[in-house]
């Protein structure tokens, strides 16, 4: 029998089956419209655009005109004398000092949480469990219980006006945070890839290095810029830790623009700007980092 001659199958569409038709038609996903998210959203989005215009604004405008305009008319004639202003006042050396502090807190962080982390989910007993929930008291105290005790110590060991009196203080107190945020990083790896470096006869220090830092680099990605958010942008510490100008951070910096008789506006909004920028363009490099450790605080 040639093929020509052979029955072709019959195709049937029974109750329950779709037209061939409707069979092959891709299926489109529809999102029912939600007017108030949208509404919220663009709420948000101007209280945050809104100061930001108001301050790059003011910071191109001359101090007599800041003064009498509103706070959100453009300046009428923009100048960057403010900005030069800032540059040739010792902004560098300021932004030097907040770099170097910066840096250093992340170092301690990581290089003492990251163990400290590490032998919290690893280590199953009730001492570690009762350390690890001691620690965690310092999320509950605040800096400013604890300025007249770190004040006697640090004037003790004749660190005083100096940038180890910040950068101490600073990275013990982001320490219970970053400890928080590595354990949840740390309890979603995998117990069979710790059972199988075991049985290879790794030690537990070539677990940390070769297993559980590669793994938790989202975690530790968070811990660095949290750490560095909290070095940047700290005023106590600084404030009462140290004295003379060499030791000032950014921060400190902005009183520069303070006098007695009045407050240099544009100026100060300047450095305001200028200081920020450092930090933001790290936040976008790394807020995925930062957004996606979080989200695995709390572990399984």
């Amino acid at each position: 029998m040639s093929h020509d001659t052979l029955p072709r199958p019959v195709k049937t569409t029974g109750p329950g089956t779709p037209p061939p038709s409707a069979r092959h038609r891709p299926r489109h996903w529809t999102r029912r419209a939600n007017p108030l998210a949208g509404l919220g959203s663009l709420i948000w989005l101007a209280v945050v655009i809104i100061p930001i215009y108001a301050m790059i604004s003011a910071s191109l405008a001359r101090q007599d005109e800041a003064l009498g305009q509103g706070a959100l008319e453009p300046p009428t004639n923009p100048t960057l004398e403010n900005y030069n202003t800032v540059l040739n006042n010792g902004f560098g050396h300021f932004l030097t000092n907040t770099a170097i502090v910066a840096a250093a807190v992340v170092a301690i962080v990581l290089v003492l949480c990251v163990p400290l982390a590490y032998v919290a989910v690893r280590t199953r007993n009730r001492w570690s469990g009762a350390a690890f929930r001691l620690f965690l008291l310092g999320v509950a105290i605040p800096a400013q219980a604890v300025v007249v005790p770190l004040y006697l110590m640090i004037a003790k060991l004749n660190l005083y006006d100096s940038l180890l009196a910040v950068i101490l203080p600073t990275a013990a107190f982001a320490m219970p945070v970053a400890v928080l945020i590595l354990t949840g990083t740390l309890r979603d790896i995998s117990e069979e890839l710790y059972e199988a470096m075991a049985l290879d006869g790794a030690s537990p220090l070539r677990m940390l290095f070769q297993l559980t830092v590669p793994l938790a680099k989202g975690g530790i990605g968070t811990v660095v810029i949290y750490s560095a958010l909290q070095a940047w942008n700290g005023f106590l510490f600084p404030l009462i830790f140290t004295q003379s100008d060499g030791p000032r951070v950014l921060t400190l910096g902005l009183f520069n623009y303070v006098s007695q008789f009045g407050v240099n506006i544009p100026a100060l909004l300047a450095s305001v700007v200028l200081s920020g920028i450092p930090i933001f363009a790290v936040y976008l490099v790394a807020r995925r980092a930062l957004v996606g450790g979080l989200m695995g605080v709390g572990g399984k």
